[in-house]
């Protein structure tokens, strides 16, 4: 059992840009292929840097206001180039990392896009805070499938019949009997780990009613 992997849900067709791409032309490139950040490539195609439309907001949000008072440092839009503006060095994640590994790399850095390298460090994808949201989709029916499969068929000594498992929006309920009682915690770790579980909420029967007097 494993989770997706970041190859699973990756944009393949990467738009890029090299370090002397100017302002207007990266603004360009963000606009017509409607994304909100874009990677940096050096000669090798190795990423550098990300470019995202905050780094472009922030070289407007510097330009002279002729309401203020007091000006501002100024940063010359048409001369800037990707290499100025953009965010390095980019935190980057491998395509065989799984999903949570993606999720957590991005929380822990706070970016919301990773380049995703081979093992030369090459660009080969793009992962966003969308493509994983995406995983929480999976259908209920397909969730509670392979729950019942991988996880209640799959543990030795557990009767999937005597274990009652609903799926709703990706919450799963488990009530019945787990028997022996301490694999109720194995099973509900298992089922975290499925692609699409939002929450786990066992309501099978404790240890303290199952377990054989000594």
């Amino acid at each position: 059992m494993r989770h997706r992997q970041v190859a699973d849900v990756m944009t393949r067709e990467v738009v890029r840009v090299p370090p002397d791409t100017g302002f207007r032309e990266i603004a360009a490139t963000l606009a017509v292929h409607r994304i909100s950040a874009v990677p940096v490539v050096d000669h090798a195609e190795r990423p550098i840097g990300i470019v995202s439309e905050a780094d472009l907001m922030h070289v407007q949000a510097v330009q002279d206001d002729p309401d203020e008072i007091l000006a501002m440092p100024r940063l010359d839009g048409d001369r800037a180039s990707a290499g100025e503006l953009m965010s390095a060095p980019p935190v980057c994640i491998t395509a065989d990392a799984s999903v949570v590994a993606a999720a957590r790399h991005m929380e822990r850095n706070q970016v919301k896009h990773l380049p995703v390298v081979d093992a030369d460090g090459r660009l080969v994808g793009m992962v966003s805070r969308a493509d994983l949201v995406k995983v929480f989709l999976r259908d209920d029916r397909a969730i509670a499938e392979q729950i019942a499969d991988e996880v209640l068929g799959g543990i030795d000594g557990i009767d999937p019949a005597a274990v009652d498992l609903r799926v709703e929006q990706g919450r799963v309920t488990l009530s019945g009997t787990i028997d022996p009682p301490y694999l109720a915690a194995v099973v509900d770790r298992l089922c975290r780990s499925i692609d699409g579980v939002v929450s786990v909420t066992d309501r099978t029967r404790r240890a303290a009613e199952t377990t054989a007097p000594e």
